[in-house]
Formats: C-alpha cells, structure tokens, sequence
C-alpha cells in the first residue's frame, strides 16, 4: 500500500481524503435520492400511490445508509480531530440527524402496520417531514463546513451554539433540499407507471425549477460573500473544468427529463451530485475546517490526520471491505430493478 501511494504519488493523509470524500458522495447519491422521494411523499393523495412509492425505496433505503456509517467511521479514524471538533460545535442538527434518521425508519416499518387511516396519515408525515429535515440538516452541515467556524488554537469550537444556523448554512441546506427532490422524483419516474407516473414527471419538473433557482441563488451568494472558496481555482485556473462539468451535467438533467429519458437523468443527477462534491472537496482542500477567528488554527488534512500506519492500515481495510459493499448495493438494486408491483410483502 505504501508503494502504491508513493507511485501516485499521493501521501497517506490526502488518500484518506479522498476515500472519505468518495464515501460520503456514495451515500449523497443513494440515500439522497430516497431523501427526495420521502419529500415527495405527502404530494401523494391516495393511499396506494404513497404505498407505492414508499415500496419504491423499501429494499434500498437500509442499504443505503451503511455508506453513512461507513463514511462516518472513515472519518473518525482517518480525521479525529475534525470529527471531534465539528461533531462539538454542531451537537444540535447532528442529535435532530439522528432522531430524524430513527423517525424515518420507523415510519416505513411502522406505516402499513395497521389499517387505520389516523395511523397511516401519522407515518405518512413523520417519513415525509424526517426525509426533508435529513436533507436539510446536511445541508446545514456542508454550509458551515463551506463558511468556516470559529476555532481557538486546541483546534475547539468557540461560536455560539446556535451559530450553525446562519443565512449560508441555511441556503445550502435548503439547495440540498431541492437537490435530492429531483435525484427523488427521477428515481419515481423509474418505479412508477400509470397516473401515479404522470403526477411524478410533474413534480419532477416544479423540482428542477426549484433547484436550479435555489442553486443560482446560493452560488451568486457564494462568489460574494465566501471568497476563500474560489481561491483554488484562481491559483489554478485548470479546476475550472470541475465546475465547468457540474454545470453542464445539471443542465443535462432537465433536457433528458423533457425527452422522458429518465434513466440517464438519474445517472446525471447522481453525477451532479457527485461533481458538487468533488467542487467542495477542491474548495476546501487541503482545510478541512476554516477557522474564521484566525485561519492559523484551521484544520487541514495533515494536522488532524491520524498516524501513517493507521492509514495504511486502515486503506487495506478500506480497499478490501469497500468492493464487497458495491457488490452488495449492485446485487441489491439488480434484484429489485423495474417498476413496483403491490403485493402481500409490501409496506
């Protein structure tokens, strides 16, 4: 492993990098697009359609998660230090996080428990509010990682506690929002048919509008009030083909969607998805966490790294257990591939 890094050229800390990055957008992708179908949920008037659309996400959305627990752990034993300082100055939205993410869970198993309309209406939008608050909240997460935070010298939080939700945040949490409705209601148009289909492709639509005003609107605010974000790019005028490429795959999606092409309009907003963060990671890198009270005690990538053995150790791991869990997802989404049929398994 060591020869390998040191043929790419790539030291330990900067690997580790990537390979948390490369986790997180595996779960952006897949869990992002259950997030945008639970949004849409309560839009579903009749009981069977909100059956067939939780059904849609049913087999997957447990899945999906262990890309979060795997990115989350990646990340504590590849960068303590960030965990640890970013889990203390954003205790709030990651404790909402989690009781949001039990919530969801317990809605879909809980939703088709009993035939009672008061009960299913319950679930119904404790899923749909869980699914939009989880999209938010990370979000409001990735805002403040964007923005900076205060730190002092032991690299600890020093804000407020409420400091986390301020108009950027914010705005970020509301794009990422409208992000994963459209990842959401493509993933519908591909489980669906019928009029439940017909609803979904408009939907889609309000969904594309709402995404691309949120997004110009958070990026206009980016280029004017958070500067440090674009100072890669000045120094090296090459990364621009990153947002080059993000640009031309959002625009993608409303022309394959007009064509009813809704497979490669997934696979494009998957991409946008990842491209987004690929742009986050070449923002920030090699900060991990910018300090806005003196940029000295700001957390990079090599003072908040955990030793090269670990690393190495833990990129054998990693390299080992992370093809068995793209084997699974693969074999999971093949098996329930096409479109969602009712039957006496389902929700």
């Amino acid at each position: 492993m060591l020869l390998t890094a040191t043929i790419l050229g790539i030291d330990y800390p900067t690997l580790w990098f990537l390979v948390v990055g490369a986790l997180f957008s595996g779960y952006a992708i897949l869990d992002g697009f259950d997030l945008g179908a639970g949004a849409w949920h309560l839009f579903f008037k009749k009981d069977h359609s909100r059956r067939i659309a939780l059904n849609a996400v049913g087999p997957v959305w447990d899945g999906n998660e262990v890309w979060l627990v795997i990115g989350g752990g990646a990340l504590f034993a590849g960068f303590p230090i960030v965990y640890a300082s970013v889990f203390s100055a954003m205790y709030l939205p990651f404790m909402l996080f989690l009781t949001f993410l039990i919530f969801r869970a317990v809605s879909i198993e809980f939703r088709s428990k009993e035939p009672m309309k008061w009960w299913r209406n319950t679930w119904d939008v404790a899923y749909s509010v869980s699914s939009i608050m989880l999209a938010f909240l990370l979000g409001v997460v990735l805002g403040n990682i964007l923005q900076g935070m205060p730190l002092d010298d032991n690299m600890e939080f020093t804000g407020h506690w409420l400091e986390f939700l301020n108009p950027y945040a914010i705005g970020v949490g509301i794009t990422t929002v409208a992000l994963f409705m459209v990842h959401g209601a493509i993933y519908l148009t591909m489980k669906t048919e019928g009029r439940l289909f017909a609803k979904v492709t408009v939907l889609l639509k309000r969904a594309i509008i709402f995404f691309i005003v949120s997004f110009g609107l958070i990026t206009l605010y980016t280029l004017l009030y958070i500067p440090h974000l674009t100072d890669a790019f000045k120094s090296d005028p090459v990364l621009f083909v990153v947002p080059v490429l993000a640009f031309l795959s959002i625009a993608n999606i409303p022309r394959l969607a007009s064509k009813k092409k809704y497979l490669p309009a997934f696979i494009f907003s998957s991409l946008t998805i990842a491209l987004l963060l690929i742009l986050v990671a070449v923002e920030l890198y090699p900060t991990l966490v910018l300090s806005t009270s003196d940029p000295a005690n700001s957390i990079t990538v090599y003072n908040s790294a955990s030793s090269e053995k670990s690393l190495g150790i833990m990129l054998t791991i990693a390299a080992i257990g992370t093809p068995l869990v793209l084997f699974y997802t693969a074999f999971v989404y093949k098996t329930f591939w096409g479109k969602v049929k009712m039957d006496d398994t389902s929700y």
